[in-house]
């Protein structure tokens, strides 16, 4: 994570999600710029790379590159599970009891990183995951 600020005088870059389940995705920045394509899941983490008055360059987890309205996103902060099947724990360590197997594309709200770990809530269940598993939140990132 840098320490360069945009526009908005918030970090760049920064992870946010989607606010609602339905956003476009623009060539530029304004809405005479073509759709790309249109996100249809709320809570998606993107990552802002740039700002323009009103409007966020975002990337999304496969890379991809686009334009939205900031009225479209939250400082909410979620993750999605990469590298397969992983385990949640309890505790912030391996030895600690599993509480769940979550797969590859499962979305979770991220409820704070420490330590190279992340405590996650996925369909009611609160749990830790390596933050390595993570798409979403930047290495060594601390979410108090």
């Amino acid at each position: 994570m840098s320490d360069f600020t945009g526009e908005s005088g918030l970090p760049l870059p920064r992870f946010v999600s989607l606010r609602s389940t339905e956003v476009n995705v623009r060539t530029g920045p304004g809405v005479r710029y073509p759709i790309l394509w249109v996100f249809v899941r709320k809570g998606l983490p993107v990552e802002v790379t740039a700002e323009f008055e009103l409007w966020r360059k975002i990337q999304d987890i496969d890379g991809a590159e686009g334009w939205l309205h900031r009225s479209m996103i939250s400082g909410n902060r979620t993750a999605i599970i990469v590298e397969g099947r992983q385990r949640v724990f309890s505790k912030p360590k391996k030895d600690s009891i599993p509480i769940l197997v979550a797969e590859s594309g499962v979305l979770a709200e991220l409820l704070r990183c420490q330590d190279s770990w992340c405590k996650l809530l996925i369909e009611g269940l609160r749990g830790w995951i390596e933050q390595k598993y993570l798409w979403g939140v930047y290495p060594g990132e601390v979410i108090p």
